[in-house]
């Protein structure tokens, strides 16, 4: 993982399209200002989890459903 400090106003850039910038501070919290493409997804880490986690529950359940449409298909 690379480490950088930066203060408050300034930024880092991440590629040629996407620059983070530190906004403000507050005890544990950090507000960033993200400038990027909208072609380029940004979620917070646990939403990205999240959308991972029900995409991949969405992917067995039409493997399990087109399984279940095989089958019954076979026994008409």
């Amino acid at each position: 993982m690379l480490v950088l400090t930066r203060k408050v106003g300034e930024s880092l850039k991440i590629g040629d399209d996407v620059e983070l910038k530190i906004l403000s501070i507050d005890g544990e919290q950090i507000k960033l200002g993200i400038e990027a493409p909208r072609h380029i997804a940004i979620h917070r880490k646990e939403v990205y989890l999240a959308i991972e986690q029900e995409n991949s529950a969405a992917a067995d359940t039409s493997v399990d459903l087109l399984d279940f449409l095989k089958n019954n298909g076979e026994k008409s």
